[in-house]
């Protein structure tokens, strides 16, 4: 997993140089003229090989923002690949933990601190945020043991709300935080549940939120024109239908709830980013640099 994460934000960091992000580096800042007498350790050698002039590598002051994970592991996240989820074929769940690797990849390059939170009807997992090598080692354990666990067994719903209020009272420090959920709950409104992320806010911590989804199935409803029958993940309860007979409506209903998602987020002044799961991690790592050069 974190030689993954490494080759993903090593391909992504060398892909902003061909983007509109044209000139940013997570370490290198820029070249200034070295002044005569000063130390020679960040000279540029291979630019003297190619100018003959001296050049001194200047780089990103180090920064004391701190990021905190929090990752929806309810059953639900299990969606659409319950037994054996790839990178290929992911479910939430997977992409969620491969994100939060991937993350955890580059703001340890960013010399940013990182701690993990995860949660399904509690609050199960909490680390402080922290910079260290051993640190990261504890998150990545943490991340293949969710990896482990079988979801058959060990079904559970969201109770997303009282985990958030419990994530914002650990957190003792104004911190970025990161929630990877698909938005499916058991509380009965947004309102509801929203008043968990207005503790974060009220706490100043700034929040981004991924709104994790397979669209092609959950959102367009696109599926062989024959009676399936469907579980829930969290309840067990069953259904058993034609879904091309409710497509149109259950669009409507997906993009209804989309807008009003949206709304809310705009409302309590929270970054909300929709994530197609099937297209990689690109879209995570833009919306935390643009999050971070605001803040900082």
């Amino acid at each position: 997993m974190e030689l993954f994460a490494k080759q993903v934000v090593e391909g992504f960091v060398t892909g902003l140089h061909k983007s509109p992000y044209h000139g940013f580096s997570v370490e290198f800042a820029e070249h200034r003229l070295y002044n005569t007498g000063e130390t020679t350790k960040h000279i540029d050698w291979k630019l003297y090989g190619r100018t003959d002039k001296l050049f001194v590598k200047r780089y990103e002051e180090e920064t004391n923002l701190r990021c905190q994970l929090v990752i929806d592991a309810s059953s639900s996240m299990y969606y659409p690949n319950l037994e054996s989820p790839s990178l290929e074929k992911p479910n939430k769940l997977l992409f969620a933990i491969y994100a939060s690797a991937v993350m955890m990849n580059l703001l340890k390059k960013q010399r940013d601190a990182v701690g993990l939170s995860i949660y399904a009807d509690k609050l199960e997992i909490h680390t402080p945020n922290r910079t260290t090598q051993r640190h990261h080692r504890i998150l990545y354990h943490e991340l293949d043991k969710l990896l482990l666990i079988d979801p058959v067994k060990s079904a559970k719903q969201t109770q997303s709300t009282f985990a958030l209020h419990q994530v914002s009272e650990l957190l003792h420090k104004r911190s970025l935080v990161m929630i990877f959920t698909d938005f499916i709950h058991s509380t009965k409104t947004l309102e509801e549940q929203f008043q968990a992320y207005k503790h974060l806010k009220y706490n100043k911590h700034e929040i981004v939120l991924f709104y994790l989804n397979e669209p092609i199935t959950e959102k367009d409803l696109e599926f062989d024109n024959k009676p399936y029958k469907f579980v829930d993940l969290e309840t067990g309860e069953e259904i058993k239908l034609k879904p091309n007979l409710f497509q149109k409506k259950h669009k409507e209903q997906a993009e209804n709830y989309l807008k009003e998602l949206k709304l809310k987020c705009l409302q309590y002044k929270i970054d909300f980013v929709e994530i197609d799961i099937n297209k990689g991690f690109d879209k995570v790592l833009n919306s935390y640099l643009l999050k971070r050069q605001k803040m900082l």
